[in-house]
């Protein structure tokens, strides 16, 4: 960064496994999790925190400006997939589904979005992921085309 570039940008990722399969079981999570942190420092952005469920991710990063969220997100989904398929964490194949959703948000914002994340177990015993990613969109009114979503299986 140049003399004088002052940033402070917080990025909110949520993506999920490919056909939203419950292949992140809870006592792999820490280490896939962990190393997703490791390619967000890599790439220097600031991993804040990085939880989920069984089928899908949230990350919170203070980002980097150098590298775009879809540079950030790419990275992170092959360099995860291939430490997995390296690691023989499964059987069969594992990949992440296609997209993503990318949300900001200010430092005011940091504590609630952080618990957000944190309490995604106890969240999901009332909404369905579809149902917390709809909420997502809406709450930042994000235009988009439902046959462009995630593959929801529910």
């Amino acid at each position: 960064m140049k003399p004088g570039t002052f940033t402070q940008l917080y990025t909110h990722l949520v993506f999920a496994v490919k056909y939203r399969e419950s292949l992140l079981h809870k006592n792999i999570r820490p280490d896939v999790f962990k190393y997703m942190s490791g390619i967000l420092t890599n790439m220097k952005h600031k991993s804040i925190i990085i939880n989920g469920m069984p089928d899908h991710v949230h990350i919170l990063y203070g980002m980097n400006p150098n590298v775009s969220v879809s540079d950030t997100v790419h990275d992170i989904k092959r360099s995860s997939s291939l430490w997995i398929k390296d690691k023989k964490i499964f059987k069969g194949a594992f990949a992440w589904q296609e997209g993503y959703g990318s949300f900001s948000y200010s430092r005011s914002q940091l504590n609630n979005i952080y618990k957000y994340i944190e309490d995604q177990e106890q969240h999901h015993k009332a909404k369905t992921f579809k149902e917390e990613y709809m909420e997502i969109l809406k709450k930042f009114e994000v235009e988009y085309e439902e046959k462009y979503l995630f593959e929801f299986f529910e």
